[in-house]
């Protein structure tokens, strides 16, 4: 009788390999993620683990699997674990609206590419703490422009933000700590610094909750106060833009000129920030830096959005910083200063499942699937809380 043919398909089987169980399936798409994250292409991948960029874009579709061997080099270079690549995703909140970037292009197409990965990542770690620990409803305003031109005027984004501090009672003084204002109306936000590239965050909607990834490794608390402002006027202004709207230089310009506006109108508001304007003498904006927690570059552009100052004397305030170097570092920058302002949400609802006994560290890995590290920064929680606790190498 003749051998009858094993049938081609993308199960791996790892006979000899103690990490893989047999009979593990390869899920192509995972794979193409945890590549991507890594801002790798197809062909730096194979580099790394002997294979051609051909043999890995067999695999990332599906038309071939790797050898144990092989697999073991990907897991390894690729720094998930095993489990990640033979379980399907896990489940989101909702229909993912477009991500807000401040660079397109392609030369931000790797970038972007890993950001909108993690971003995902981030979404699906939030959404399995949320079947386990309810997070605060989300309590944000939503705008869509009057014009016809689909812009919005300055005036109008200073009655958005002056609505979106009422909405949450903040009267018009300064805001002692931002992200967790944020957060108690339901914004999700991490931090997790994407190394070698200059992204400050982004920002988007999965459903009907919001989130911000800050990306920056910036120690100034002022500048992500800024930013997390920013971001949420994106959440506000431009729910209703399309992704490919953001393609268009000229459209992702005006939609930043808008955030911008918006997150200066946010933190310095206009019925208070002008009556403490005295001088218009560099050094007078450290005291008011040290009560608004805003840079003194965002000021000064207050002061010229507001017109308490006019173009001669900004031009020459900004001349000023240029000289002091305060454009990358401004008096007060130190985190010992003005401390960064932590993400807490998911710290607490990590803390209340394994405090509560709902999970052992090792279950949450497990469900998970992701590096533990990387769940620890999404989390926001103490190094090693959760990768310490399990010796497999498959998590390391």
């Amino acid at each position: 009788m003749a051998e009858r043919k094993r049938p081609i398909t993308n199960i791996i089987e790892f006979q000899n390999d103690r990490r893989v169980a047999p009979l593990n399936r390869l899920i192509p798409s995972r794979l193409r993620e945890a590549r991507q994250a890594t801002r790798m292409t197809q062909g730096d991948l194979g580099g790394l683990v002997g294979k051609t960029r051909q043999a890995i874009s067999a695999f990332e579709t599906g038309e071939k699997s790797p050898d144990p061997s092989t697999f073991t080099r990907i897991v390894d270079v690729l720094e998930q674990p095993i489990p990640f690549f033979v379980t399907q995703p896990l489940p989101v909140f909702g229909e993912q609206w477009p991500r807000f970037f401040r660079k397109q292009g392609p030369n931000r197409l790797r970038t972007n590419e890993a950001c909108d990965i993690l971003g995902r990542w981030f979404v699906q770690t939030s959404k399995y703490c949320d079947t386990y620990v309810n997070f605060p409803a989300v309590h944000v305003l939503e705008a869509t422009p009057s014009s016809l031109t689909e812009s919005y005027g300055s005036d109008e984004i200073e009655n958005i933000a002056e609505a979106s501090r009422q909405r949450w009672g903040l009267g018009v003084g300064p805001i002692s700590n931002v992200l967790a204002l944020f957060e108690s109306h339901g914004i999700l936000v991490c931090r997790h610094v994407i190394d070698d590239e200059r992204i400050d965050a982004f920002s988007f909607w999965n459903g009907e909750r919001a989130f911000i990834f800050m990306a920056s490794d910036k120690e100034s608390s002022v500048r992500h106060r800024y930013d997390l402002a920013h971001e949420l006027g994106h959440l506000i202004l431009h729910k209703w833009v399309e992704s490919e709207e953001l393609k268009d230089p000229k459209i992702l310009k005006r939609i930043e000129t808008e955030a911008n506006i918006f997150a200066r109108a946010f933190l310095l508001p206009r019925q208070s920030f002008p009556n403490e304007i005295y001088t218009s003498r560099l050094e007078a904006f450290i005291e008011l830096k040290k009560r608004w927690k805003v840079s003194i570059q965002s000021m000064v552009y207050r002061c010229l959005d507001l017109e308490i100052i006019d173009e001669d004397q900004f031009t020459n305030l900004y001349k000023q910083i240029s000289f002091r170097k305060w454009r990358t570092k401004e008096p007060l920058d130190d985190p010992d200063v003005l401390p960064l302002e932590q993400p807490k949400l998911l710290r607490r609802a990590i803390e209340l499942i394994l405090k509560g006994g709902r999970k052992h560290p090792n279950e949450v890995l497990s469900d998970l699937n992701f590096r533990p590290t990387l769940i620890e920064n999404f989390c926001n929680v103490p190094r090693g809380m959760l990768a310490a606790s399990e010796g497999n190498s498959n998590y390391g």
